[in-house]
């Protein structure tokens, strides 16, 4: 018999959204000590000329520095910390909420030197969070950490509704957007594996047949039962996902039979990159401000400037403390991440915590492998920007290194498919002389789909063509090239 999975959604089952406590925690004593840090780094930055700050603009949510309008000085200055804040991380949390369908009916922020080891949060706030959360009527409360079991089962005991923790939001946030039966088995895998270590009983319940004074009981019990039966469907998921696992890479070697090269859009989650695939690609892919809409990775040929083509690949977005449970069972997707070419970092433009979510990212990449591969730095939704901050960002992005574009209006788009060019090696470009015969109408029709021409030259029945193009192109035409002594 197949175990029930626990009941993480936060939507009920009549369609009307749940109505949760959010509740942040704050290690206080640092906390004040990056605070005095921070505020010491933005009023340095404020007083610092315009064209003096650096670092990428690439942050603005709501109404703060970074936002619309805001002089490149104020901006730099919100973007001083790779460290999210409390209320930052509380405003992020917040997010997945709603991508979960919840509403949120009341927030706390529990600021402690320490963690309880009981509770998380100190009986005393529990207390409190019981009183808001009845008087409230809220369904349940979410907990913007993560917790352990004992932790877990305090917490539900003592609160008159339902509690989940930072990771079983997120697992049903994965679950609502899986699509496909692999990002399906994904989702389970990961649910399975972080609700087995939680499962609990007491007492009678717990007993089992033993051999000695004080070990007899009735026998096996449910929770060995649930055990049991939850670690076979775990190893069962495992072989389903290793037969995906062998026919990616069947399909990956056809691809590599043919040299088209992949491209990987990589970034924090909610940075555009779907949007930005549908830009480059055509395609229709879902692009929704929610937290990982996309789980299911999709591949698409795009046509580069010098005529080459690569395939592009948009993956799932990452987010801070993503669950390790959610990477080990997502490897079959991200080892698309492990096998392209180039990396295309996907970030905002118009976040306030760029830096954070930029660390996040390679965090993440380098826990498959991927941190050492080429990446080009793509700031998007600079459409979100104010005047000031713009053209400071344009004028940066000039000199190399990164691209600023806008996803949603296209802007940039040409200046991006021209920094994949330069960054591709496998299949370089050469330039190259051509005589071809003008009955050789495949052979000019190739040259024209997959070469940039430069020049064109007709002597009698030959056509002499200068080209740029992919060299496994160059060589398979070799025999109509032009070689001087």
């Amino acid at each position: 018999m197949r175990p029930s999975t626990p009941a993480t959604s936060i939507r009920g089952q009549d369609g009307i959204p749940e109505r949760a406590v959010l509740v942040g925690v704050d290690p206080g004593v640092r906390s004040r000590g990056n605070h005095a840090a921070q505020a010491g780094a933005r009023q340095a930055a404020l007083r610092a000329e315009p064209d003096s700050a650096d670092f990428p603009f690439d942050e603005n949510v709501g109404d703060n520095a970074a936002g619309a309008g805001a002089s490149p000085a104020r901006a730099a200055a919100a973007r001083s910390s790779t460290e999210l804040d409390a209320e930052e991380s509380l405003a992020e949390f917040r997010e997945l909420v709603a991508s979960a369908g919840g509403v949120v009916a009341a927030e706390l922020l529990q600021r402690r030197t320490r963690p309880d080891p009981a509770t998380l949060i100190g009986s005393g706030k529990v207390e409190e969070i019981a009183g808001i959360a009845a008087s409230v009527e809220a369904d349940l409360v979410l907990f913007d950490h993560d917790l352990t079991p004992t932790q877990l089962r305090n917490l539900e005991a003592a609160l008159p509704c339902r509690v989940l923790d930072r990771t079983q939001l997120i697992l049903d946030i994965f679950a609502r957007h899986a699509r496909t039966r692999e990002g399906q088995l994904q989702v389970e895998l990961a649910q399975l594996q972080y609700m087995l270590p939680r499962l609990s009983g007491k007492g009678k319940a717990m007993s089992q047949l033993g051999g000695g004074i004080g070990t007899r009981g009735p026998g096996e019990t449910k929770l060995e039962t649930d055990k049991r039966q939850i670690n076979r469907r775990i190893d069962h998921l495992k072989i389903e996902l290793d037969a995906v696992r062998r026919v990616r890479k069947q399909q990956r070697q056809r691809r590599e039979s043919v040299p088209v090269p992949t491209v990987a859009l990589v970034g924090y989650t909610n940075a555009g990159k779907s949007t930005l695939f549908n830009q480059l690609t055509g395609a229709a892919v879902l692009q929704s401000p929610k937290m990982f809409a996309t789980l299911d990775p999709k591949l698409r040929a795009v046509e580069l400037p010098s005529r080459r083509k690569v395939l592009l690949s948009d993956t799932v977005g990452f987010i801070r403390n993503l669950p390790h449970t959610l990477v080990t069972s997502f490897r079959a997707t991200l080892e698309e991440v492990a096998q392209a070419e180039v990396l295309l970092h996907i970030r905002d433009a118009a976040s306030t915590y760029g830096a954070e979510q930029k660390s996040q990212v390679e965090k993440v990449l380098g826990e498959l492998e991927s941190l050492g591969k080429p990446r080009i730095e793509v700031l998007n939704k600079i459409d979100l920007l104010g005047e000031d901050e713009r053209r400071g960002l344009l004028e940066r992005t000039e000199a190399g290194g990164e691209v600023a574009v806008s996803a949603r209006t296209g802007e940039g788009m040409d200046a991006l498919l021209k920094a994949i060019d330069r960054a591709l090696h496998s299949d370089p470009l050469i330039d190259a002389e051509l005589y071809v015969p003008q009955n050789e109408g495949a052979v000019l029709a190739a040259i024209e789909a997959g070469m940039k021409v430069h020049s064109r030259e007709y002597e009698g029945n030959v056509v002499r063509l200068t080209v740029s193009g992919p060299a496994s192109l160059v060589g398979r035409l070799r025999r109509y090239r032009l070689h001087e002594d």
